[in-house]
């Protein structure tokens, strides 16, 4: 290490928003023996959205980079790169570089390229084993080959890091949730026994997602129960027309994106949250951050079987097979008969979130993998022969 501290940098473009990816950063700048610099994009654009990054007053130092190629072909954002990254890592001489990218884009081959004495830190979420394009693939196994430590969302995401080539440490990472927005109402109103099941569901409105599969369900069951969709996207159009053609116009509602405030009291209005992502070739739920947000506020999470969505929901919630709109109507025929099933998983969930997905975890698991990488990296720079000298 340069100093006592350790000085990070962290180049990642979720962190454009202030208000989801950059909170993770406060807790880990917080730390007294981290010195943390985080590079994001000046500006992004994603699933339609432009998103420009605000002024920093996180009390750490922020840097908004300009970037080239922010969004091009199937590859979408994995080809941008910072053109001023070259000079900013000279002048600030990191320790470790975090990336918060996946290791087959522009930007990790920029690092690894750029790193100098750096050690490298890759955090991942592709849980989806396949061939890249040309030249993604190439990219991949030499970042990975090269990479100190990996941060990895869930088991399917280090399975695919292992199959490329990596062969070092991997720490398991959770997304955060801000507790100080969402939290459980202050004092839950009181029900009647008869009253409707409140479901609710909020993200981009895609096929994949299995809302269709919600319309289904609700349609064959007996049980008085309402979805609030909360979201855009795409399928919109296609849900709508599904909602009036199987009568569902009184029992269905939709309304757009709001900001996680509004979403917090969103959460709190229903009795579950459902999250029913479907497997295809493209898609395995990486995580299901809308999850941990619905348990912080206390709700329980009805989720399908794809990819991560069992083990973030825990005991804090249900599982269906994906796909199958049979089984959730059995679900809500049980629920909407038996409602003293809720207060248990709804603590549960609660629990669950605190437990493992609060930001001081985050940062408690990066600030590990980054030390841990530092030291093995300085380790075998002492270790490495030193060339002879002529006589």
């Amino acid at each position: 290490m340069s100093s006592l501290r350790l000085r990070i940098v962290s180049i990642a473009h979720p962190a454009t928003s202030s208000e989801a990816g950059r909170l993770r950063y406060r807790f880990l700048a917080s730390r007294p023996g981290v010195d943390l610099h985080l590079v994001m994009p000046e500006v992004w654009k994603e699933f339609g959205r432009t998103i420009e990054a605000a002024p920093s007053d996180d009390g750490f130092p922020v840097h908004r980079l300009p970037i080239r190629l922010p969004e091009a072909g199937p590859m979408k954002w994995y080809l941008h790169f910072y053109p001023a990254l070259r000079r900013l890592l000279r002048e600030l001489d990191p320790d470790v570089i975090h990336l918060w990218e996946e290791p087959w884009s522009i930007v990790a081959l920029q690092a690894q390229m750029l790193r100098g004495r750096a050690a490298l830190v890759l955090e991942v979420d592709q849980n989806i084993l396949k061939r890249l394009p040309p030249p993604f693939e190439t990219i991949r196994k030499f970042v990975l080959g090269r990479t100190d430590h990996i941060l990895s969302r869930s088991p399917d995401a280090t399975e695919v890091v292992r199959a490329r080539g990596y062969a070092g440490p991997v720490t398991p990472i959770g997304y955060g949730v801000d507790l100080a927005t969402f939290t459980p109402a202050d004092a839950p109103a009181a029900r009647r026994a008869d009253a409707s099941l409140r479901l609710g569901y909020v993200g981009r409105l895609v096929v994949e997602k299995g809302l269709d599969d919600a319309l289904e369900a609700l349609a064959r069951s007996p049980a008085a129960a309402t979805l609030s969709i909360m979201g855009e996207g795409p399928h919109e159009a296609h849900l709508r027309q599904r909602v009036e053609d199987l009568g569902l116009g009184g029992r269905v509602d939709f309304q757009g994106w709001a900001a996680p405030a509004e979403v917090a009291c969103f959460l709190r209005s229903l009795d579950a949250l459902l999250l029913l992502t479907r497997t295809t070739n493209a898609v395995r739920e990486q995580f299901g951050r809308v999850i941990i947000e619905a348990q912080a506020c206390g709700l329980p999470v009805i989720g399908s079987t794809c990819g991560a969505i069992p083990d973030v929901i825990g005991d804090g919630g249900w599982i269906v097979p994906e796909q199958d709109p049979e089984r959730l109507r059995q679900l809500l025929d049980q629920l909407g008969a038996d409602r003293t099933q809720f207060a248990p998983r709804s603590q549960a969930a609660r629990a669950n979130v605190l437990k493992r997905f609060t930001y001081d975890a985050v940062a408690t698991a990066i600030e590990t993998a980054c030390r841990a990488a530092d030291q093995s990296r300085s380790a075998s720079r002492l270790a490495a022969p030193r060339p002879l000298r002529a006589s």
